[in-house]
């Protein structure tokens, strides 16, 4: 019974180190990231420490137009002429 138990040690012992390596490597490919690509760990390491919100950095990088600009204040709807209430007035 010894001899079949020390064959097995290392088909054993492989394995666990292959199914160790396939978890650590699922665990760090699914985990949360930013909208940038960067692990939410990372992201929150940088600054004062506290996580930004992900909606805030959204909103932070919509609001530069193509231009590298900030947008204007007025509304991004087409400028309809004076008079013309739009569909509202069909």
């Amino acid at each position: 019974m010894w001899d079949v138990l020390s064959a097995l040690i290392p088909p054993v012992v492989v394995a666990t180190v292959f199914c160790t390596f396939i978890y650590k490597l699922l665990r760090s490919e699914m985990a949360p990231r930013t909208a940038d690509g960067r692990p939410v760990k990372d992201a929150s390491s940088e600054g004062n420490g506290t996580p930004v919100p992900e909606t805030d950095q959204l909103a932070a990088a919509e609001g530069d137009t193509a231009e590298g600009g900030p947008k204007s204040t007025e509304s991004s709807a087409t400028d309809l002429p004076s008079g013309d209430t739009g569909s509202a007035g069909r």
